[in-house]
């Protein structure tokens, strides 16, 4: 080739270097252009919004609701990436697929949050419904990815929301996975959080380079962080990729029977829109429909349940149930207790408080969360871990309320010291059954599902 053809060849090459770049990053979008608040708009508070140096600057004041700088435009499927850097002292949101509407709260902005919380609670990433149901994805549930937001540093967030899913990254770090049908598009925006009337106001978060993605979306790889799905008797694909199965399909009473039967009990139980509910009776112990538990027995488990109370029902979810006491009432085993704490009588016998919502029923007291459990009449997800090394855990709604020992000489202590102190090695048995409490009172489950340990 002739210098004058490798002169020609470089200059297409200059040409079309340009052209090659801007198509590969076509498809980010700036959803700010560095100079103006051109495509927002503020919903809500008087919180103070301007831009500086290339920043949007958030600043509070006092007297006024929590403020919402709204994009002007709505998402639904989409990647979102910003930076961030907040005052250690304040808390703040990035909303996505949000509302606001004359119909709810007066045009009150609702809808999914990304946390950012530099606090010693160490929330930043996880996923809060704003005005609705509160904590989705509480970082209890994932301790790395409390570990991820920097104080006194940018920080970068990557939001994805792609159909059902939606996950979040801070740093790189994987901090909250939730599966959720509820609200599938909504606008975006930066929350400058209200104060208290004794709080100081001038204090700043301040965000840049927020780019957006709408078109030809690729996922990230799967990470392992604990699923949250609250679309109901379903099984993610990364809960299929770490062994989750459903323990009741949602239609039918396969691979569930009566305590102490051979088949699903006649009565007392009802399924019916992906729900499965013990009826009301007299309120006494598996004197209607009875208990119902596996048909398979289970050891190390991670077992993850929704249930849902009416006014002053009680039932409970038990396990390491062998069925082998031939007992009246319900089955023995260790339980995770399902109460409604303010109107049962139950709450208030044992000792301190060790039957009330979440305790080990009878022998340990559940840690009592604020706002950790849903009003009467809404869904709760529970979840018993079970370890190889007999360690158990209680989790409500993604917080942490209790945990033990079984066989420890603590757990021993509790047992002669209860109801249960007459049956011999209650709660050691290798592997048991896992059953749902017919205890006389309507309660709902779905959502039952287990991963083997």
């Amino acid at each position: 080739m002739n210098t004058k053809h490798l002169l020609t060849l470089a200059g297409l090459l200059l040409v079309s270097l340009p052209a090659t770049l801007h198509a590969q990053n076509q498809k980010w979008q700036n959803l700010f252009n560095g100079k103006d608040l051109t495509g927002w708009k503020q919903l809500n508070g008087q919180a103070k919004y301007e831009v500086n140096n290339g920043e949007i600057v958030g600043t509070t004041v006092s007297n006024t609701p929590n403020s919402f700088l709204t994009t002007e435009k709505n998402y639904s499927d989409f990647i979102l990436e910003l930076e961030l850097k907040v005052d250690n002292s304040m808390n703040s949101g990035v909303q996505i697929r949000s509302e606001s509407n004359a119909g709810y709260q007066i045009g009150r902005v609702h809808g999914y949050q990304v946390e950012v919380d530099p606090s010693d609670r160490k929330f930043s990433g996880g996923i809060y419904d704003e005005a609705r149901r509160g904590w989705l994805y509480p970082l209890d549930i994932n301790p790395k990815g409390q570990q991820a937001f920097k104080n006194d540093q940018w920080n970068k967030y990557r939001i994805e929301c792609i159909g059902n899913s939606i996950r979040t990254w801070i740093n790189g770090v994987p901090t909250a996975n939730v599966i959720d049908a509820l609200t599938p598009s909504g606008f975006i925006a930066l929350q400058v959080h209200a104060i208290g009337k004794d709080d100081q106001p001038g204090k700043q978060i301040h965000w840049r380079n927020i780019r957006i993605q709408t078109d030809q979306l690729k996922p990230s790889k799967a990470d392992d962080i604990y699923v949250v799905n609250l679309v109901p008797n379903t099984l993610s694909p990364q809960e299929k990729a770490e062994g989750y199965s459903l323990l009741w399909d949602g239609k039918t009473n396969k691979g569930w029977r009566g305590a102490y039967k051979t088949t699903f009990p006649e009565s007392g139980w009802i399924i019916k829109d992906g729900e499965l509910s013990v009826q009301k009776s007299n309120g006494a112990e598996s004197t209607n429909g009875g208990d119902i538990v596996t048909e398979k027995q289970y050891g190390t488990f991670e077992l993850k349940f929704d249930f849902k109370l009416t006014e002053g029902a009680n039932s409970g979810v038990k396990y390491f149930v062998t069925l082998t006491e031939g007992n009246k009432g319900s089955a023995i085993g260790p339980e995770y207790q399902i109460l409604d704490d303010e109107r049962h009588p139950d709450a208030k016998l044992g000792k301190n408080g060790n039957r009330t919502l979440g305790s080990l029923y009878d022998l340990i007291t559940s840690k009592k969360i604020p706002n950790a459990q849903r009003k009467i009449g809404e869904w709760n997800s529970g979840l018993i871990r079970v370890y190889p090394n007999n360690k158990i855990e209680y989790w409500l709604n993604g917080y942490k309320i209790l945990e033990y020992v079984r066989g420890s000489a603590e757990f021993l202590a509790l047992v002669a010291d209860s109801k249960y102190k007459d049956w011999k090695n209650f709660g050691m048995a290798p592997k048991g059954h896992i059953l749902l409490q017919d205890h006389g009172d309507q309660v709902f489950f779905r959502s039952i599902k287990l991963k083997q340990l």
